[in-house]
């Protein structure tokens, strides 16, 4: 059975370039979400398993929403992505209860399936 997904990000291209790649590797894409609001209510009707979900949204910085996203009756893991370096963000990627990060740049089923088998 495939994992389930929900993208969060507020750029449409990015979200269409991640559903791309996300099911050509066997990912299902359940929803995509353009704001940190409307991510908690879209995880909360759709239960994916899993939130890919951007750190820099227009109204909730993803560390909010993940935070959020754990207090959920059978929370999602969530994997952190951002177009800025992991590093930049320091603790705060473990202290929000996401599973990990990864770069824009370096996402593929096989960079997010490493950090959920970690």
């Amino acid at each position: 059975m495939a994992v389930t997904v929900l993208i969060v990000d507020d750029h449409p291209s990015f979200r269409a370039s991640a559903r791309t790649l996300l099911e050509a590797e066997g990912y299902e894409i359940v929803g995509e979400a353009e704001n940190g609001i409307s991510a908690v209510a879209a995880a909360e009707a759709l239960r994916p398993d899993l939130v890919l979900l951007d750190v820099q949204l227009p109204d909730l910085d993803g560390f909010a929403v993940a935070d959020q996203l754990r207090k959920l009756a059978d929370p999602p893991l969530v994997v952190l992505t951002s177009s800025r370096d992991g590093a930049d963000y320091g603790r705060c990627i473990g202290e929000c209860g996401a599973s990990g990060f990864v770069p824009k740049a370096d996402l593929s089923g096989a960079a997010i399936a490493a950090l959920l088998t970690a």
